[in-house]
């Protein structure tokens, strides 16, 4: 068989076998796919020995670059030992290294201080109804003020916010607080695939059909400056949006167990970065309803906002945190989900008391896994990655402003070097692209044509190279992702 011939016979199996997810298989089925062969630092290699600027981070996870020698190296090193072993009644070297190292690190960028201390950020929560601390409402027992300090291990992120859903509402029971069986989360949200992530979503489009299926939650508005569902313009609404969810906290703070947010940006709701202040305020909320605050950084954390993590831009302590993507530099599935000390006492007790956290993985803390991942920390300090991602995000900015001068470019905006383009068909009203005209993924056609990969969130299209990409490259990729949206809405 030709390597041509070969080549066609992989792109039949695929149509044949794959579901691929998120993805509309009747027209995947009529089309070439593209399938990969090979990585090289921050390009991808199909099989026909085309290659693409790997734009999306292989879907937000690459750190690095591809074949990072570094991780390569540990992985091999450990395959010397063993592959796996079960956390279920044992332990392994890589798993501990790494947990020492996640709490350090996380200890040393999210410091210890009192919530109660922490200021409203730019403005004061217009909200039209005073506020009954927890304690008035006849709730007893509390969150106390401590930094994270243990690691529950699971295989990515959806499995990370489910592991703190259930620690949340499971730390109430055993706290001895009833009622508290429901969570507060935004619209536009998107926490995952899993039922319990799904429930806390905020997105119709992915999660309406499973409604049925899903748990109690309240929903609070998102922080969508440039599609405000309030109707408010920033800086002038005075964070309105927070003040609805006061309202919410008020009427329903008993029976709710946790929040859970992504901080600074709503990733997968179409980049929506939230207004400088809007995170500490919802802290300062969590701590005056005395309910506990899941950040979910699967998206934001190890460098992808400009900062180790996305809570330290405005001084955010959670009492739970999410983290995947990143972890492993993009090489492996591994999520951690990090918790208090006081949350984590919550759980103990006799044999009989059946306060254990039920909940594990088959492959939880796989020392394969831990061994990147511990390599792919080690890398951030000797290559000085966040210091040296400064000046990307510089070029990254000046880039989208120019781009933003596009006629059918209605909003621009990042959070580090996370980056959203907002199609419009009409910028003055902006009126959007009806869904079905795929505005987005027409322009991702076409900067696949010029040799960078994206992939679009409806019209809003995304950008999240490796933080290793080099400011030449990343002015390449910008340049022809603005010469493709001129070319494509006819700006």
């Amino acid at each position: 068989m030709s390597i041509t011939e070969d080549n066609k016979n992989l792109e039949e199996l695929d149509r044949k076998y794959i579901w691929h997810p998120f993805t509309q298989m009747s027209e995947w089925e009529k089309e070439t796919p593209i399938v990969i062969a090979e990585g090289r630092d921050c390009f991808i290699k199909d099989i026909y020995g085309r290659w693409y600027l790997d734009g999306v981070s292989s879907l937000w996870v690459n750190i690095f670059g591809h074949r990072k020698k570094e991780i390569d190296d540990a992985i091999r090193e450990q395959l010397g030992n063993i592959a796996h072993s079960t956390l279920l009644g044992l332990s392994n070297v890589p798993a501990i290294r790494l947990a020492e190292k996640l709490i350090g690190i996380v200890q040393e960028q999210l410091s210890i201080f009192p919530h109660d201390d922490q200021g409203r950020g730019q403005g004061e929560i217009n909200s039209g109804k005073p506020s009954i601390p927890p304690s008035e409402k006849g709730d007893k027992g509390g969150v106390e003020k401590a930094g994270l300090s243990k690691v529950f291990y699971s295989d990515n992120g959806s499995t990370a916010v489910e592991v703190a859903l259930k620690m949340a509402f499971q730390y109430w029971k055993h706290k001895g607080i009833d009622g508290r069986n429901a969570f507060i989360s935004l619209r536009n949200a998107y926490h995952g695939d899993t039922l319990g992530a799904v429930s806390v979503g905020g997105i119709d489009i992915f999660h309406k059909t499973f409604e049925p299926l899903l748990f109690r939650t309240y929903k609070a508005p998102s922080p969508y400056c440039y599609r405000c569902e309030l109707g408010k313009t920033y800086p002038r609404c005075a964070f309105t949006c927070l003040g609805e969810m006061d309202r919410i906290l008020y009427d329903h703070s008993g029976e709710i167990a946790g929040l859970i947010i992504e901080p600074m940006i709503q990733a997968a709701g179409g980049m929506i970065t939230s207004p400088s202040g809007y995170l500490k305020g919802v802290r300062d909320l969590c701590s005056k309803y005395n309910i506990l605050m899941i950040a979910d950084e699967v998206a934001t954390g190890f460098g992808r906002t400009g900062k180790m993590f996305a809570c330290e831009h405005e001084d955010v302590i959670p009492d739970i945190l999410c983290l995947s993507k990143g972890i492993t530099g993009g090489y492996m599935p591994l999520a951690v989900t990090l918790a208090t000390d006081e949350l984590y006492d919550a759980f103990l007790g006799e044999f009989r008391d059946l306060k254990t956290f039920f909940h594990g993985h088959s492959y939880t803390g796989n020392p394969l896994v831990c061994a990147a991942a511990l390599a792919c920390l080690g890398l951030f300090e000797r290559e000085r990655v966040l210091e040296n991602l400064q000046g990307k995000i510089a070029v990254l900015e000046i880039w989208l402003q120019e781009i933003a001068q596009l006629a059918h470019v209605g909003d621009v905006r990042n959070a580090g070097f996370m980056a959203g383009i907002e199609l419009v068909l009409d910028k003055e009203s902006k009126r959007p692209y009806d869904w079905e005209e795929k505005m987005g993924w027409r322009v991702a056609d076409r900067t696949r044509e010029q040799g960078v990969f994206v992939r679009p969130l409806g019209n809003v299209i995304v950008l999240m190279p490796p933080l290793a990409i080099s400011e030449q490259n990343l002015a390449q990729m910008m340049k022809v992702m603005k010469e493709s949206i001129s070319a494509v809405t006819g700006s």
